[in-house]
């Protein structure tokens, strides 16, 4: 059999306070699954109204063969991580099992806790997707030896924070410049 290449996965919990949804969300996450730039995973979406009422929903991408792939998959390496080779044999019939189920590790408690969590008249979604575009990307990595260091997501708001830190420090450190020196002590 041969093996199954998943491109990298990244979760996103997103939240909106009084939220004013008008599809624009799911056109432009659907036009991204449509370009095969991403897949969906599993999409949770909570919401609770002005009562306190909860309505949550949940979609993937994955027919039934998927999902059990997926989810043998993710279990394994997770059992890898935990406890070597057994933990890997056992991972894969509880992640095939999960993914059976379609919980994907978000379990209804889990939902149970976002919900707690979210003010009335406000929203969480929590989205696991595979980034389609890199897996020629992680072939050719693998191809050459390569090995993952690190990873992150930089946001342009991160960068502006970035920024007004270096600003500070330079600053802090013009200022420090500027002041007259201490005459030495005799």
């Amino acid at each position: 059999m041969a093996e199954v290449m998943y491109g990298p996965m990244q979760l996103l919990v997103i939240g909106f306070e009084n939220p004013d949804f008008h599809g624009q969300i799911r056109q432009a996450f659907g036009s991204a699954m449509e370009a095969g730039v991403v897949r969906l995973i599993d999409l949770r979406f909570v919401y609770k109204d002005a009562d306190g009422n909860v309505e949550a929903m949940g979609a993937t991408q994955l027919d039934e063969e998927e999902r059990e792939r997926f989810g043998a998959a993710v279990g394994a390496l997770i059992g890898l991580g935990a406890g070597g080779e057994e933990g890997a044999r056992r991972g894969v019939e509880t992640g095939a099992m999960a993914a059976a189920r379609r919980t994907f590790g978000m379990t209804e408690e889990n939902v149970r806790r976002i919900t707690e969590t979210i003010q009335n008249d406000s929203a969480a979604a929590i989205f696991l997707i595979e980034h389609l575009w890199a897996k020629d990307l992680k072939q050719a990595l693998r191809d050459a030896n390569g090995f993952l260091i690190a990873e992150g997501m930089v946001t342009p708001e991160a960068l502006v924070m970035a920024g007004a830190a270096l600003r500070d420090a330079v600053e802090a450190a013009e200022t420090e410049e500027k002041k007259p020196m201490a005459a030495p002590a005799q």
